[in-house]
């Protein structure tokens, strides 16, 4: 099933949008409730906060005293560590539960307060980060909670950082305006991309390219493949195999297609096809058919055989190259990439290459093959360029 994470900082609107998604269909896991759950009046939870904290941290009825606790918590990093280490394992093990329970074609909704802050991003399918000024969402604490300015200063420092939790986002919602508008986008998004995203997911389809288009160089590009990166790393632990970001979005400056390419480096191609099962749950189903790359020039005439997985989620083109540890097309992948990294003259010669071939409207298979001379050439340029550097893959 698809996994969400949804998290944003205090007095964002993380709620609303649980709430409207809620309505749209998905199943909704509130960490927050469970977090209350874990250690309600008789649990073993509120025995360990108790044996923690002190008696002081109960209200009259035996129950937690949660404005009490959370006095203590926010203003001391190493109590807050300590609480978190009570209740985060608990809140875990009954997350799995629910989840487990949930249909096998459900959209799950994680709502994490604290997401990014415990490193849970690459554990789902997608991130989604509720965003709002600082301004707006103290006011929106002192209204609608009863905090003083202070208070929720204080409770907005004790989470991380705005730049921090939208590094982790794969969709960013702008929660600043009416209710109207964040309703929109939230059901934007259901429509556009999560429930496509669930049924590619279920089917074990990849995302198809569509036309051949250029886009200018995207400063996001890299950050997209780091969290593309960590979600492969996570669905393969506890193996630990090499990923590179490859191709045109990996260099720099340059126009490419709006498609991040990935390399995993296997063992062997018997290993690739051992992978494909965990690939496949993690967003990353393997494209049907045989795939190889084309050898370049000198070359034996032997194709370079690989595996192709490719992405489920429509908002996201990914594709992901298993390649066997110093085979050809492995260290071609990575020496084009380096080469182009560091020759202006010849990034510039590929781009212009680029955008010739595409303003004739090509398909993918013809462009493909319409860069093959020039990737020809460009293989002894960047062999030459690799004796004279010492260049290691």
């Amino acid at each position: 099933m698809l996994m969400i994470g949804l998290t944003g900082g205090i007095g964002s609107g993380k709620s609303v949008v649980a709430s409207r998604l809620a309505q749209l269909g998905a199943v909704i896991i509130d960490a927050d409730r469970i977090a209350r759950e874990v250690v309600a009046p008789g649990t073993d939870g509120l025995a360990e906060i108790v044996a923690a904290f002190g008696d002081g941290v109960l209200g009259a009825e035996g129950a937690l005293d949660r404005a009490a606790l959370g006095g203590l918590v926010f203003a001391d990093e190493s109590a807050r560590r300590r609480l978190e280490q009570i209740t985060h394992p608990r809140v875990r093990a009954r997350t799995v539960e629910l989840a487990a329970a949930a249909p096998a074609d459900a959209i799950v909704v994680n709502d994490v307060p604290l997401l990014v802050e415990v490193g849970l991003a690459p554990t789902y399918h997608l991130v989604v980060v509720v965003d709002a000024d600082r301004a707006i969402r103290i006011d929106r604490l002192v209204r609608d909670r009863g905090m003083t300015v202070e208070e929720a200063e204080r409770r907005i420092r004790a989470q991380t950082g705005d730049a921090q939790r939208r590094a982790a986002a794969d969709v960013v919602l702008a929660n600043d305006g009416d209710l109207a508008d964040l309703h929109l986008a939230v059901e934007t998004l259901w429509r556009d991309r999560l429930v496509p995203y669930e049924r590619n997911l279920r089917d074990g389809v990849p995302v198809q390219g569509g036309p051949v288009a250029l886009v200018e160089a995207d400063p996001h590009w890299e950050a997209q493949y780091a969290r593309i990166a960590a979600r492969v790393r996570h669905a393969l632990r506890p193996t630990d195999l090499r990923i590179d970001h490859i191709g045109s979005t990996a260099i720099p400056g340059l126009a490419a297609q709006d498609l991040i390419d990935l390399q995993l480096t296997v063992d062997s191609l018997a290993q690739a096809d051992a992978l494909a099962a965990p690939l496949a749950a993690a967003g990353f189903p393997r494209r049907a058919g045989n795939w190889w790359d084309e050898p370049r020039y000198p070359a034996d005439g032997a194709r370079w055989e690989k595996r192709l997985h490719g992405g489920a989620d429509p908002g996201r083109p990914v594709n992901l190259h298993l390649r066997v540890v110093g085979s050809p097309g492995w260290r071609y992948a990575l020496l084009m990439r380096d080469h182009l990294r560091a020759d202006e003259e010849q990034r510039a010669g590929y781009l212009a290459l680029k955008r010739g071939l595409v303003a004739g409207g090509p398909d993918t298979a013809s462009y493909a093959a319409a860069k093959d001379p020039w990737f020809d050439a460009e293989h002894l340029r960047a062999e030459r360029w690799a004796t004279t550097t010492d260049w290691r893959p």
